[in-house]
């Protein structure tokens, strides 16, 4: 077999992924915001791409040509000129003409100057303008009202975090500046739920000071306000919490020190550590339950962002439904094609040039990759409705089995294109609004080989199941697998247990236990309320 050198041509299909087109693939799934943080961001970057809502007043757009015909002299050398030609010589005559003297000015403008310029000082006159009283809204500092860019929440006061809380009663508590670093220190140790890490024995050799002076300031630390914080853990917190009420003796001490028997309804074992009565360890529990955990949650250091849709479902009048893009999350840029036009005329360096060609060709891809995004947002939600016309009409037990497969292929894309699409998008239902990927579950076969049941609607039945059994047949997770099977559903036990898990369902022991203590002190508080009515009569 001999080896030869040939030349061959050959024609084959492939896709180039372009800087644009991944830049395009980024935008399917951006959220609303960081959408909105992108074409900001694009907008200081590129001068030839503008708001559709920032077009400027007439005068103002003037006032750019004219200063636009003055960078390059003055004057306009072609036929029919600009706008500022007219108006500049006009100006320049002006100008340069003599007034005469003051007899003839006097003359010309049949009055005296007396009447026409002011003796007053500029002073004087600036400060009677001060000191009259505004007559209008705008006056009295409220000009932007009528802006549509007038926010509000920007005179409204900051919101004290739990940090500068503490800074302040730090500042009083202690005067020595080596106690003050060791508290700052500390507070900054601090998390939102108003707790130290449980281990502080890196403080000491960071700060250069001893274990007793941080367990000194610390101690310190914990009668601030709000009671409990600055605690490494719960049983802390709430022992702090209950000196603070003067309630902390030994026998509350041994119930918060095992917690763990609280959370597990183990009231028997808690009664013997105690050594309580059955009405004392009622008491002592309503006690702790009245105390809260978490003391640093009411100094929100993060505001809550709120979700806002990005398609609105309503039902037609047809007795369908009607889908539609939320108009107020979708950036409205635009091209301007009249300064690009303009600029190509003055522009003469080629490094300008291929400037502003680069700046118009990203500036109209981007304004076709916001068009071709909102589109596909669109498709995919009309798509989905269309699948799961049950869920908005019955409910979440009417929700079909439903995966990407089936929606890309429906409409003619790919599985990524619709995955990228559904993330960090949100649809406003008359059911509430959820997100794109919520209508996307598994399929559980059927027990009597009909059509599958979707995990969502699955989980909404178990649900149903545990929130209906009485505190005296409580359902265990095979017991649950037995009536879902004689409802057509054909499921196992741990797939029971993980959707019970995963609901934050306690165990069938945990919730017999909390069913029962619930109705233990209900019958306490009704034979309570019964012998204080007797004892009135």
């Amino acid at each position: 077999m001999a080896l030869t050198q040939r030349l061959e041509f050959r024609q084959s299909q492939s896709l180039v992924m372009t800087p644009q087109l991944m830049q395009a693939i980024k935008l399917l799934q951006l959220s609303n915001l960081d959408l909105t943080t992108f074409v900001e961001e694009e907008l200081e970057r590129n001068p030839l791409l503008e708001r559709a809502n920032d077009e400027p007043p007439a005068g103002e757009a003037q006032a750019e040509a004219g200063q636009f015909n003055d960078s390059d002299g003055g004057h306009n050398d072609e036929p029919g000129g600009g706008p500022g030609e007219a108006f500049e010589p006009g100006q320049e005559e002006w100008m340069s003409k003599d007034l005469g003297t003051r007899a003839e000015i006097e003359q010309t403008l049949d009055t005296g100057l007396d009447n026409v310029f002011s003796e007053e000082p500029a002073e004087a006159a600036a400060r009677n303008a001060q000191d009259a009283a505004p007559t209008t809204y705008t006056e009295w500092g409220g000009g932007a009202s009528g802006d549509e860019n007038y926010n509000l929440e920007a005179f409204v006061a900051a919101e004290m975090t739990l940090g500068d809380h503490l800074a302040e009663q730090l500042s009083v508590a202690f005067t020595g500046p080596a106690q003050r670093m060791i508290g700052q220190y500390l507070i900054d140790l601090v998390d939102e739920a108003g707790y130290l890490p449980p281990d502080l024995g890196q403080a000491a050799e960071r700060l250069g000071a001893s274990q007793a002076d941080v367990e000194a300031v610390l101690a310190v630390l914990q009668k601030f306000d709000p009671p409990g914080v600055c605690a490494r853990n719960l049983s802390e917190c709430l022992a702090i919490q209950l000196r603070e009420l003067d309630r902390y003796d030994p026998a509350m001490q041994a119930l918060v020190e095992h917690l763990d028997l609280l959370a597990k309804r183990d009231v028997g074992a808690l009664r013997k550590l105690c050594g309580v009565d059955d009405e004392d360890i009622a008491d002592m529990i309503g006690e702790i339950r009245r105390l809260n955990p978490k003391p640093g949650m009411k100094f929100g250091s993060a505001r809550l962002q709120t979700m806002v849709p990005d398609v609105y479902v309503r039902p037609g009048p047809d007795g369908g439904w009607h889908v539609e893009l939320n108009s107020d999350t979708l950036p409205r840029v635009l091209v301007n094609q009249t300064y690009y036009s303009q600029l190509s005329k003055k522009i003469g360096k080629d490094g300008d040039k291929s400037y502003f060609t680069d700046a118009l060709q990203n500036a109209t891809w981007l304004v076709r990759a916001l068009d071709q995004r909102a589109r596909t947002i669109l498709k995919v939600a009309t798509e989905i409705v269309r699948q799961q016309d049950g869920f908005f009409t019955h409910g979440v037990a009417h929700l079909r089995p439903l995966n990407l497969k089936a929606v890309a292929d429906a409409i003619q894309m790919h599985e990524s294109t619709v995955s990228r699409v559904t993330a960090n998008k949100y649809m406003a239902t008359n059911r509430g609004t959820f997100e794109l990927k919520y209508f996307f579950t598994a399929s559980i076969a059927s027990a009597d080989g009909g059509e599958a049941h979707s995990a969502e609607a699955v989980r909404h039945h178990i649900k149903q199941l545990i929130d209906s059994e009485a505190p005296a047949a409580i359902l265990s997770d095979d017991t649950i697998v037995e009536r879902l099977r004689t409802s057509g559903i054909d499921i196992a036990r741990r797939t029971v247990a993980k959707y019970r898990e995963a609901m934050r369902i306690p165990s069938s022991v945990q919730r017999r236990r909390d069913k029962q203590s619930a109705l233990g002190n209900v019958l306490s508080t009704a034979m309570s309320d019964r012998s204080r009515n007797t004892e009135l009569a």
